[in-house]
């Protein structure tokens, strides 16, 4: 496969450890890579990100197939592997560096993202109304090499253990079928 086939989705769905980690055990994704958008600072670092006066979230930009693995698709685990009704926070993290939010590349991105988040209101899967943002993509900054392959380096680690194990569960529970072989 040539990487010009591949496509982009940059999601933010709390700590970028969590999202990385469940979208690197997808099938049809061929890189996964944390790090910062949505604000107004060029290149922050993740001592600026986590004051919440960046504007910055937390997010992964994911490299997928599009033969194998549809956005549409990537948006339904997204949307099942961390809480889309909670403004600025995911479990114990709080901000808006840890809000829920798609930042599409174009307008079929944005076309998807909204059927995917009005069909899932209307089939009342959460309690709570969806707060997810969809806003059009901007700069992407890597993280720092530390926060790279996190989960997968520091599995023994309590905050793993305990935020990011039940969302691999759920994930191999609920898409058992889209899951690598490896990993």
């Amino acid at each position: 496969m040539e990487k010009e086939n591949l496509e982009i989705a940059i999601l933010a769905g709390g700590c970028f450890w969590c999202t990385e980690a469940v979208f690197q055990r997808v099938e049809g994704v061929e890189e996964v890579v944390p790090g910062f958008t949505g604000g107004q600072i060029k290149n922050p670092a993740y001592r600026e990100i986590i004051t919440g006066r960046t504007g910055h979230a937390e997010a992964i930009e994911i490299r997928f197939d599009p033969t194998v693995i549809t956005f549409e698709e990537l948006l339904y685990i997204f949307f099942s592997t961390h809480d889309p009704t909670t403004l600025n926070r995911q479990q114990y993290d709080v901000g808006t560096q840890y809000r829920s939010a798609i930042f599409y590349q174009n307008d079929e991105q944005k076309e998807v993202a909204t059927r995917v988040i009005e069909k899932i209101e209307q089939e009342k899967i959460f309690d709570d109304r969806i707060v997810t943002e969809v806003t059009q993509a901007g700069p992407f900054y890597k993280a720092e090499q530390e926060h790279l392959d996190y989960y997968n380096r520091n599995r023994e680690q309590r905050y793993c253990q305990a935020i990011i194990d039940p969302k691999i569960k759920k994930l191999k529970e609920k898409f058992a079928n889209r899951l690598k072989s490896t990993l």
